[in-house]
Formats: C-alpha cells, structure tokens, sequence
C-alpha cells in the first residue's frame, strides 16, 4: 500500500512550515531540555539532581517530569489547548513530554492516570486535556479510575494560599476499583504544575489506596518568581 506524504503544517509559534504542528527549530529553542529537579521538576544547574527545597522538604510524590517551563511561548500554546480547543496541539505537546520522560530516566509507572475534571468542567470544554496527553504516552492509561468529586474554582484564578484548600477532597478513586490501584506504580499526568497543590491532593489519594508510588508528569511547570 501506497504510504501518504505527510501533510505540511503551519507552525504554532513562527508560523513557518514545517512537518509537524510546532516546527523543529522552534522546538530546539524554546525546548532544550534544561535540567529540572526529580522531585519537583523546577529548573536547576547541571550536575543537580534534586533542588534545595525538595532536600529540605521533599513532596509526597517520588518524581515529577515536565517538559518546559510555562512562558512563552507555550503558556499560549498549552491556554489555546486548554480552553480553546486546540486539539491540534495534543500531539506535539505529549510529545514534548514523552521526550522529557525518557531524559529524566525514572522507574517506568505501571499505569497514567489523568487528573480529571468534573462533570460540570468536562461538559463545559467538552474534553479532558490531561486524558488527551495521557492517551498519547504509551503506557496504560486509564481516565475512569480517578474521579473529581467536587467541582472547583480553577486553580489559575487563585492565589497561591488558597489553592491547597481549594482542592482539598476534590478527588477519589473510583469505589468499586481501589484495587487497581493497590501495589501499582502510578504517573499522574496534567498540562500544568504551578504549586502541585493538585499534585499533592492526588498523590495523598493514591497513597490512601496503596499506591506503590506516584509520579507527576506536566507539559509546563511554572517557576518560580525568583527564576
């Protein structure tokens, strides 16, 4: 059978041609593959496995990967994606991720669990952004067995203070299926980390179900304001 040349596509950041949805050179610069904590994935100096504040106060997760920082110019590309729509992104964004997964050489998860939205928020976007970079990770993936049990201002609108309480038993694992969870490795995958306040909240669900470990994969952690 005949393969089908690949259609061009018109760049999401320089608007250039290109074979995929953002160009190769865009990609090498604006995703170098910079060093990040392997706890907290933040951006640290070569050579540094883990920052400062994760050796002083390590999260409740074991690792955390994300593939860029969130600025330009993927904060523009992951908010069309998010809440305009933009499917056309998934793939390239879950390949930025996938890419930083294999650089950060962590125990491979036995399963990918999206962090879902409610019922209300995933009627509203009429999909699930975590579960449409899960599905294109490879590993097993399953977006029914952790739920949203309490719909939530978005995290994006509060100051940080309040964003641990705002999710503060936002989420379950689904009754009739706390054994899958039972003994297994988890990551748990997300567009964004700002705090990981919603990390956290998970993590400790999962833990509560028997998790082995948790990791937290993200396209884009935010620095921090000092960076």
């Amino acid at each position: 059978m005949r393969c089908l040349a690949r259609i061009p596509s018109l760049c999401a950041i320089c608007r250039g041609w290109g074979a995929t949805r953002v160009c190769l050179p865009c990609m090498q610069r604006f995703a170098p593959g910079e060093p990040r904590c392997g706890r907290c994935a933040l951006r640290v100096p070569a050579g540094t496995a883990t920052c400062g504040r994760c050796l002083v106060s390590p999260p409740p997760f074991q690792h955390a990967v994300a593939a860029v920082d969130y600025g330009f110019p993927w904060d523009r590309l992951v908010l069309g994606f998010k809440f305009h729509g933009a499917l056309d992104l998934a793939g390239t964004l879950a390949g930025g991720l996938r890419d930083a997964v294999a650089r950060a050489r962590h125990p491979p998860p036995d399963l990918l669990l999206p962090v879902p939205l409610s019922p209300a928020r995933l009627r509203e976007r009429g999909f699930n952004q975590a579960w449409e970079l899960a599905r294109r990770l490879g590993p097993p993936s399953d977006p029914t067995l952790l739920l949203r049990v309490k719909h939530t201002p978005h995290q994006i609108a509060l100051p940080e203070a309040r964003r641990a309480t705002n999710v503060r038993g936002a989420f379950a694992i689904e009754p009739r299926r706390r054994a899958a969870v039972a003994g297994r490795h988890v990551a748990v995958v997300d567009d964004v980390m700002t705090t990981g306040a919603t990390a956290r909240e998970i993590t400790a669900v999962l833990q509560a179900a028997g998790a082995a470990s948790v990791q937290v994969w993200v396209v884009a952690r935010t620095p921090r304001p000092s960076d």
